[in-house]
């Protein structure tokens, strides 16, 4: 039996997660060897605007005995980003060292791109996900005065970097066999000629994956200008960040793109989030895009050893998509529960079932 901790978070988050829910739901149906035992947690803004924390303060300890993590999403309006992220998501991503954030983009049967010509679009993004730019390192001095200041500082280890290097050859290794490192060399001296050495250095491991190093600007351009040519890219926390947003754009919708927050070494559980924020502004509405929360539904069940379920929800998802079931954000009028009954009827055969 495969334990499941179930935080749906804030915003759109409980509408999401439970339409993925629903999915994971369905594909126990339809598989009888897929055994999933959920958990709810009600930890978010919500929990925090009552209790004063994010989560209880043994949270971690909590969620340690689960073999995987489902997020909605974290954030809402009346609680500063910086509180949200760092009470929630942030200490789980960390707590359980998941080094490596997945976030695959791929340009599904029935979307499309706001590309005029993308030709094939399969990029997975590797990003770093415990250290780098996002370190929380440096403080603030003479506040609200006129010499107010802020530092932040970027840590960058060997270890931290050489991992995440290293998942990502070995995953273009399965896959294409291309693989880009993000740098920005040319302007932050110290840190990414670091990762630029250990780039290379980990590339003499991997004699047939064809490497490169990009500068991430001209590399954001270039996954615009011609997506087709890229495989996997693996960035810094801040890179990989933005250089998956862009791939998740290009793949015709933020709203459904998956993320994985994996630690590949399995000593914890690992956490599968949609990629949008709460969106506070369609929140309760009912049309949010359950895409990205299935997507992520999928990678869990790829990661707990079912991956012919995950496949099966992806294939049900795109079929479904195109078929032309879509949330209005794919220019379609579907509720969030229209496109996940439609979903379920596509991978059960037959009735959706629920309410």
């Amino acid at each position: 039996m495969v334990r499941v901790a179930v935080i749906a978070g804030d915003g759109i988050g409980p509408e999401v997660v439970g339409a993925g829910m629903r999915v994971l739901e369905a594909a126990k149906e339809a598989d009888s060897s897929v055994e999933l035992d959920f958990t709810d947690f009600p930890w978010g803004c919500e929990y925090y605007l009552e209790h004063g924390r994010m989560m209880p303060e043994d949270g971690l300890e909590t969620l340690k005995g689960f073999d995987a993590i489902y997020l909605g999403a974290v954030g809402w309006p009346t609680v500063p980003d910086h509180v949200s992220l760092w009470g929630l998501l942030l200490p789980i991503r960390r707590g359980f060292d998941q080094y490596v954030n997945l976030r695959p983009a791929r340009l599904l049967r029935g979307v499309r791109s706001p590309l005029s010509d993308p030709g094939t679009l399969d990029i997975t993004v590797v990003r770093e996900n415990t250290e780098g730019e996002y370190s929380d390192a440096g403080g603030r001095m003479y506040r609200g005065t006129p010499h107010e200041m802020a530092v932040q500082e970027s840590i960058f280890t060997r270890r931290g970097v050489e991992r995440v290097v290293r998942y990502a050859y070995e995953l273009a290794g399965e896959r294409r066999g291309l693989l880009v490192g993000a740098t920005k060399s040319n302007g932050i001296s110290i840190t990414m000629p670091f990762f630029d050495e250990i780039f290379r250095e980990v590339g003499d491991e991997f004699p047939d994956v064809e490497a490169s190093l990009m500068h991430a600007d001209a590399l954001a351009a270039q996954i615009v200008l011609r997506p087709q040519s890229f495989d996997v890219i693996v960035g810094s926390n801040l890179l990989g960040d933005l250089l998956s947003e862009i791939t998740a754009a290009v793949s015709g919708s933020i709203g459904i793109a998956p993320s994985a927050n994996l630690d590949p070494d399995r000593r914890f559980p690992s956490l599968f989030e949609p990629i949008h924020g709460s969106a506070p502004d369609i929140a309760g509405q009912g049309v949010a895009n359950p895409s990205g929360a299935i997507w992520a539904a999928a990678l869990l069940l790829e990661h707990v050893g079912h991956a012919e379920a995950g496949r099966r929800i992806l294939d049900a998802l795109e079929t479904t998509i195109s078929d032309g079931t879509r949330t209005r954000d794919l220019g379609g009028a579907a509720t969030t529960d229209e496109m996940t009954d439609a979903v379920i009827r596509e991978l059960l055969g037959g009735d959706p079932g629920g309410p």
